[in-house]
């Protein structure tokens, strides 16, 4: 296991390693000048050049890469251009809505989908699982924008349940609080949720159908067990191997992708700031956030894997 869980890191380092090196290439051929911008279009080329010292962007590539990284190592994300404070402290404000709200879409996510996917293989070829399996296939159809702005229609316009959009925060004495800022978050989450959930929910189902076939549920079942029991101690457990990848890669998803969702409800997320900084052509926060998403990205592939043998014992690390 050590061995195994040193090969990660090391997978981990280069991958992130790559990843940095693609980002910043990126974000360097692209057509725009930050100091221009933040100067304005009339401004005097003078003062143009000024900023362009100032900002260090009159710097070799390579040297300006390298003190990036180095930063890193630090815990220096360096500061924003167009807000002109740190970019640590940008990025945090925005995580501590961006990461619960892709918790929340998760979990809701991963009940609706089991239950779903479990339900339909018990009723395989039955009235339930072609109806799960329709409503599922509409749940794909559906843009997550479009559901978002229904779910603000009935709850918030008509019901008048929850707001139409904004975050409180998290502290009372912002004028939120936990309650609060989890009910800011309900709806986007379900928004979210919908379309992952129908995904979710046919890989379940064909993941359960599959060990459904298998001699040992036979012979539990032989042996007096009821189908619920054999379905839910044994069956649903053998079957998660594929459902947990796919809820690894929808987890990565949600963190990287909830950025339509946030401009839907004015939430002030990840997402958001990275299509600000990408408006202010604010490299360095852009940047940085993208390769956080690629760090986390990474870290929820690793959990996976690492959840594999718990799930199953009989995998061992080397097979991973």
């Amino acid at each position: 296991m050590s061995i195994f869980l040193l090969k990660r890191l090391i997978t981990l380092i280069v991958t992130l390693l790559g990843a940095s090196i693609v980002v910043f290439a990126v974000l360097e051929i692209l057509p725009g000048d930050a100091a221009q911008m933040l100067m304005g279009p009339d401004a005097e080329p003078e003062a143009v050049q000024a900023m362009v010292q100032q900002l260090g962007l009159d710097q070799p590539v390579l040297t300006r890469y390298g003190q990036w990284i180095r930063g890193l190592l630090h815990g220096d994300m360096g500061n924003s251009y167009a807000y002109g404070s740190p970019v640590s402290e940008l990025v945090w404000e925005r995580l501590l809505v961006t990461v619960p709200l892709a918790v929340l879409a998760m979990l809701i996510t991963a009940v609706l989908a089991i239950a779903a996917g479990v339900f339909a293989a018990a009723r395989h070829k039955r009235w339930g699982d072609i109806g799960v399996m329709g409503l599922a296939q509409i749940g794909i159809a559906i843009p997550n924008f479009w559901f978002a702005i229904l779910l603000i229609l009935l709850f918030s316009v008509k019901l008048q349940w929850f707001s139409a959009g904004g975050f409180p925060g998290w502290r009372e004495e912002d004028g939120g609080g936990f309650w609060p800022a989890l009910q800011a978050l309900l709806l986007p989450a379900i928004s979210l949720a919908v379309v992952q959930a129908a995904i979710l929910a046919r890989i379940t189902r064909s993941a359960v159908l599959e060990v459904l076939r298998e001699d040992f549920v036979r012979t539990a079942r032989a042996k007096g067990l009821s189908r619920r029991a054999a379905l839910w101690g044994h069956v649903l457990r053998n079957a998660m191997i594929p459902v947990v990848t796919v809820m690894g890669l929808q987890f990565a998803n949600l963190l990287a992708g909830t950025i339509v969702v946030e401009s839907v409800f004015y939430l002030p997320g990840l997402g958001r700031l990275i299509f600000q900084s990408i408006s202010n052509r604010d490299v360095i926060v852009v940047r940085n956030c993208v390769l956080l998403l690629a760090a986390m990205v990474v870290f929820v592939n690793f959990v996976v894997d690492m959840l594999y043998a718990f799930i199953d014992p009989r995998i061992q690390a080397s097979d991973i």
